[in-house]
């Protein structure tokens, strides 16, 4: 028979885990830098896995010394991109806060000029497309040494996320046995075995997909750079790791990095005819870009991910397109990894279902 105590009870208890539920939402809210420090150490310690066993079974070193090792290799790539990044940001600084965004304000003037010549000498009226007087006022150009100025005053915060992380994966790679002793005496019996099961697949499985993502990025970019030095553009290098990097959104990255790569491409060639340099130079870096896509998505991509995440590409695909309806970018970067999670998960909690069985026979 159902009481007032009882229900007041059952009232008290609910609102007691709204409330639990708030403080939760509201401590994860104001620690969500440390939460971005765990997920980054996390994804750094799937990467260094296979190297620090490398370290251990090849080379003999001990599980401290292995982790030392990785840690340093994962220094000596992070201030190899610093060595190449902040001298050309710290000189374009120096010179755009002499009052040079004149001079990049009427570059970019002239190339406006270049277009609409262009567009009436073919018998389109530039003005239904492109106004340069409003182009001009819609854009400050004082706002670019005061970006570049905000970019150098986020290195001192970068510097100190990037010793935070470092050492949050130090313990997360020594210390591995030590945690899956701590899970073990905290999880129910009953689920023990499956669990720690899924733990080590997720582990081998994601930590294959990051390497599988860092070797794909890295073709990417190589073929980016042959395609801008056969074209002569200047910071190629440079422009080819940014295009690079945007590959890690699926599908759009890789539209957004072209685009940049024939813009760059125009403005680092204004004063030049248009017609017959600026605009040609422009289309043959697109169509070199077009190219390295086909071969990422035909080639590279397939091999890579499918081998890594024993996914079909087009199952990857799909899972990919679904997170992006779903939630958009973030969605679609973080769709593969956590798709592999449920995968492994259900394979170990739901193996008679038919479903599961299909979609994970392979792991």
């Amino acid at each position: 028979m159902v009481t007032a105590k009882t229900i007041s009870n059952g009232i008290v208890r609910a609102v007691g885990l709204l409330v639990l539920f708030a403080i939760i939402i509201y401590l994860a809210y104001q620690l969500q830098t440390v939460f971005i420090y765990l997920i980054a150490a996390l994804i750094l310690t799937m990467i260094g896995n296979p190297i620090s066993r490398f370290f251990r079974k090849k080379l003999k070193f001990s599980n401290t010394l292995a982790t030392i090792a990785t840690l340093i290799i994962f220094l000596l790539i992070i201030a190899g991109f610093i060595m190449m990044f902040i001298p050309l940001i710290l000189s374009q600084g120096q010179s755009l806060s002499v009052l040079k965004t004149a001079e990049i304000e009427e570059s970019i003037r002239q190339l406006i000029s270049q277009i609409n010549t262009f567009l009436t000498s073919h018998g389109i009226d530039p003005d239904n497309l492109i106004k340069q007087s409003n182009v001009s006022s819609l854009i400050d150009f004082n706002v670019i040494p005061l970006f570049l100025n905000s970019i150098l005053g986020t290195i001192s915060s970068f510097g100190v996320g990037l010793a935070s992380t470092l050492f949050i994966t130090f313990f997360f790679m020594k210390d591995k046995i030590m945690f899956i002793i701590g899970v073990k005496k905290v999880l129910p019996d009953s689920h023990e075995e499956k669990i720690l099961n899924s733990l080590n697949k997720i582990d081998d499985l994601l930590s294959r997909y990051f390497l599988g993502l860092l070797l794909q990025l890295f073709i990417v970019f190589v073929l980016y750079w042959i395609v801008l030095l056969i074209f002569g553009i200047q910071n190629g290098f440079i422009i080819a790791f940014l295009c690079a990097v945007l590959n890690i959104i699926p599908y759009i990255g890789p539209l957004i990095g072209s685009v940049l790569a024939a813009i760059l491409t125009m403005i680092s060639n204004v004063g030049l005819d248009f017609q017959s340099e600026i605009l040609p130079k422009a289309v043959y870096v697109l169509i070199g870009f077009a190219i390295v896509q086909m071969i990422d998505n035909n080639v590279s991509q397939p091999i890579i991910f499918s081998k890594s995440t024993k996914s079909h590409p087009l199952e990857i695909f799909l899972v990919i397109l679904a997170a992006g309806f779903l939630s958009g970018i973030l969605g679609m970067i973080i769709a593969v990894p956590l798709y592999t999670m449920l995968k492994v998960i259900g394979k170990e909690f739901l193996p008679e279902n038919k479903i599961i069985q299909v979609l994970t026979k392979d792991i």
